[in-house]
């Protein structure tokens, strides 16, 4: 498990004794901390976590993480986003198909109402539509295959958008059972609807081909 953190010591501590509870002895979990000005290292080391420290952006981040692992499989995760109950033998079974070396897990919202829960059913409709995914819906790949493919690029934004776009040329995604539960607090604090048309426009702009640093000015990754 690489987790990229920046602040968050408000839910590392939750985040990493979940995670704990259904990992094996031989499971790493990789904390990368871009730059935290709390408590967020030291709570991390308390749950027996391995802290690295990065530049910070998740792309760094991640990448970071990804060469000090030692495992098989990688798997990204937000710090803020819950893997489901019995997440590592889904991942596991998910991946006895030959024809997939990588995938991510649907997506649900810890908060919000109807309009949370049909966004979160959009993004993960769209998802295995396109053959792509969002960093909330814990992407996982093999690590051959990751450190192949260059890893991720160390951009501000769409950083998981442009990984997916090369790793569906090796292979098909994989879909584990089970929803990853995700924090809301982004679309609460900004609105939920100016979030959704924000996020919507600089993704479908990106995806015509307008550079993600052009459009980082318009996107604060604030919790």
């Amino acid at each position: 498990m690489i987790i990229p953190v920046l602040n968050e010591a408000s839910l590392i501590q939750a985040s990493l004794e979940s995670l704990y509870s259904e990992l094996s002895v031989d499971d790493e979990v990789i904390v990368v901390d871009g730059g935290s000005e709390d408590e967020t290292v030291a709570l991390a080391l308390g749950c027996g976590a391995k802290v690295a420290a990065s530049e910070r952006g998740r792309g760094v981040q991640m990448n970071t993480g990804a060469e000090l692992a030692r495992g098989d499989l990688l798997v990204f995760l937000h710090a803020d986003t819950r893997l489901p109950p019995g997440f590592r033998s889904a991942l596991l079974e998910s991946l006895e198909d030959r024809r997939s070396s990588w995938g991510r897990f649907d997506l649900a919202f810890d908060s919000g109402g109807p309009l949370m829960r049909l966004t979160a059913w959009l993004i993960s409709r769209r998802s295995r539509i396109t053959g792509g995914a969002t960093g909330d819906q814990a992407i996982f790949v093999r690590r051959a295959l990751f450190r192949s493919l260059g890893g991720y690029a160390e951009k501000y934004l769409f950083e998981d958008v442009e990984l997916c776009r090369r790793l569906r040329r090796h292979g098909e995604m994989a879909v584990p059972q089970g929803r990853v539960v995700t924090s809301a607090r982004r679309w609460h604090n900004r609105g939920a609807w100016k979030t959704i048309l924000l996020m919507w426009a600089l993704k479908s702009a990106y995806l015509l081909g307008v550079p993600a640093g052009r459009l980082s000015r318009f996107y604060s990754d604030e919790r």
